[in-house]
């Protein structure tokens, strides 16, 4: 018996749906003789939601320079509207990750009433400290590390104003990521800056909602290149400790040095059930908020490894971590980067899905090294678009949201009405 027998796919928009049917009966049929439940995978694929951050939706850019696509959203509620066609078109995004004060809503009900019209809820709110917006005290020493105890108050101030505007929202979590540093020796007492930074955030922690998680992020270098207050996955969780059980660690997949270990780093959280969730992009270098997927896919395939089997283990659970996108380019649609990203993610997902973890077990317990990266690979390797694609058409999306996206020339009507000079709200 054909194990896709019975799926209605609805029309394709360009691709062929006989083709699409042929290949994932094809697949289908390899699966089922491993005694994977394809029915199963495209389930747990189509239940798979990242949020988008309402900063990814401009064009975005580098200190030397920011080149407009036209069309950017001029608002909060042009933001949601873009996200809403996202999540038309992929079915896997629902939510929006504001950051503050870039994104204020002036009407809150209102902006919530749209957002659910458009099928979509609110991810973690972000504070932002790391740049002066007029506000009374500048940040360019530091905000929650800073000497001066008035600059502190007035940035735990802005953290709590986050979480009344997430409150309002319906959001449920704080992320925290601090800028705060030195460029050079002797321009701060870092014992003293850390200890200035954990109180602080205490103060925040205690104002927040009993169901809140705050979600502390770190980072290696930049824009401080001497010290970062927060600069790697243990001082952060460090600090959570000191905190609470709802504070934990946010990893964004750019915040580390070359050739990290970042799946080593998701295992040990989830050994620690200290793992908040994800800021997903890519890297070369550093920080580079590249597309997720686009310079170091295995990675994130292995990542997905370790998430998987984590929570199917029950180091932590897996409706406990949070899952956005974290990317802003001069160089692409920032719609069409969505896009991308979120097939990719939805592919390094599925892949780890199909692993065996009994052969992989089995392996690891008898030392066989050749065999436990062959079933790795063997699961890398396997073209899952096809289940991808499936989970998407059945949730009511398109069967491929790129190709619709450019053939409708989404963006030229974008343009067309909201003017080719129109700049993204906020950055």
């Amino acid at each position: 018996m054909n194990p896709i027998q019975g799926l209605k796919s609805p029309f394709l928009y360009p691709m062929n749906t006989d083709f699409h049917l042929r290949s994932l009966s094809l697949l289908s049929e390899q699966l089922t003789e491993k005694g994977i439940d394809t029915f199963k995978v495209i389930s747990q694929i189509s239940t798979f939601q990242i949020a988008v951050p309402s900063w990814a939706l401009g064009a975005g850019g580098t200190r030397f320079g920011r080149f407009s696509i036209g069309g950017e959203p001029r608002n909060l509620e042009e933001k949601l509207e873009d996200i809403g066609l996202l999540a038309k078109l992929t079915k896997r995004t629902d939510a929006v990750s504001l950051h503050i004060p870039w994104d204020i809503p002036q009407d809150a009900e209102a902006i919530k009433q749209k957002a659910a019209s458009l099928g979509i809820g609110f991810d973690a709110m972000n504070s932002n400290t790391f740049q002066d917006y007029g506000q009374p005290l500048s940040y360019k020493m530091g905000s929650l590390s800073n000497s001066d105890a008035a600059v502190r108050a007035q940035a735990v101030e802005h953290n709590l104003q986050v979480i009344e505007i997430g409150k309002s929202l319906g959001s449920k979590g704080l992320t925290v990521w601090l800028a705060d540093g030195s460029n050079f020796p002797g321009q701060a007492h870092i014992r003293k800056a850390l200890q200035w930074t954990t109180d602080s955030l205490k103060e925040i922690y205690g104002g927040m909602p009993a169901d809140w998680k705050l979600l502390l992020e770190y980072k290696p270098y930049e824009p401080n290149f001497y010290h970062t207050v927060i600069p790697d996955w243990g001082t952060s969780a460090l600090i959570c400790r000191h905190l609470g059980d709802r504070a934990k660690v946010l990893v964004d997949l750019g915040h580390h040095l070359p050739n990290t270990n970042i799946e080593q780093i998701v295992a040990t959280l989830m050994h620690q059930n200290l793992l908040a969730g994800f800021h997903f992009n890519d890297s070369k270098y550093g920080d580079d908020d590249l597309s997720t997927g686009s310079v170091k896919p295995y990675q994130l395939f292995l990542i997905f490894c370790e998430l998987i089997g984590g929570s199917a283990e029950g180091a932590q659970a897996w409706d406990s971590i949070s899952w956005m996108i974290d990317a802003s380019h001069n160089t692409k649609d920032p719609l069409e980067d969505l896009i991308q990203a979120l097939e990719a993610i939805s592919q390094a997902y599925a892949k780890a899905l199909l692993i065996d973890r009994e052969k992989l077990t089995q392996c690891q317990a008898s030392g066989d090294v050749v065999g436990a990266q062959d079933v790795l690979q063997e699961a890398f390797l396997t073209d899952v678009r096809p289940l991808v694609r499936e989970a998407r058409i059945q949730s009511g999306g398109e069967g491929d949201p790129l190709a619709f996206y450019r053939s409708e020339k989404i963006r030229e009507k974008l343009i067309a009405k909201r003017g080719k000079n129109a700049q993204a709200s906020g950055l």
